[in-house]
C-alpha cells in the first residue's frame, strides 16, 4: 500500500518505495521518482538500481539526490531546484520515512523564495514537522 504525501501540486514524498509502488506512482500520474536514499542504508530495502530500473519500465524518469548522516548541501538543493524546473509533470521522492525528501523540498522551496509559512504548513499537513529546520529556511530564503 502505497503512502504518497502531496507537499504541492507538483511534489510528494512517500517513505521507502516498494517495487510495486512504481506501478502505482505511474498510475497515480508521477513523471518523476527521486531517491534521496543513500545506497546501502538499509540492505533489505530495495536499492537505487531497482528503483530505477523499475520507474524505467514504467517509463518514469529516476534521480537520486542522496542524503546520508551529514545532512544538507547546497549541491542537493541545486540539485532538486533543477529537477523541479525541468519536470515534465509531478514528482515523487522518497526516502526512508520521508523526512528528509520533505526537508530538502522545504529548503529548495525556501531559497526559491516561497512563504515559509506555507511550506511549513504543507509539510504539516502531510505529516512532517519542520520546527527545527525553520532558522535554516529562512536563512535560505535571505540569500535571494
Amino acid at each position: 500500500m502505497s503512502d504518497f504525501r502531496s507537499l504541492s501540486a507538483g511534489f510528494s514524498v512517500a517513505p521507502q518505495i516498494s517495487i510495486e509502488d512504481i506501478a502505482e506512482a505511474k498510475a497515480q500520474g508521477f513523471a518523476m521518482v527521486i531517491n534521496n536514499r543513500p545506497d546501502g542504508e538499509e540492505p533489505s530495502a530495495p536499492q537505487g538500481e531497482h528503483i530505477s530500473t523499475a520507474a524505467a519500465a514504467e517509463g518514469l524518469a529516476y534521480a537520486a539526490i542522496p542524503i546520508g548522516h551529514s545532512g544538507f548541501s547546497h549541491a542537493q538543493i541545486d540539485a532538486l531546484d533543477k529537477l523541479l524546473t525541468d519536470a515534465t509533470g509531478p514528482i515523487l521522492a522518497y526516502c526512508r520515512s520521508g523526512t528528509r525528501s520533505t526537508h530538502l523540498w522545504a529548503l529548495t522551496r525556501a531559497r526559491a523564495g516561497d512563504d515559509i509559512d506555507g511550506i511549513v504548513d504543507a509539510a504539516a499537513q502531510a505529516g512532517y514537522d519542520l520546527t527545527g529546520l525553520r532558522p535554516m529556511m529562512d536563512a535560505l530564503a535571505g540569500e535571494k
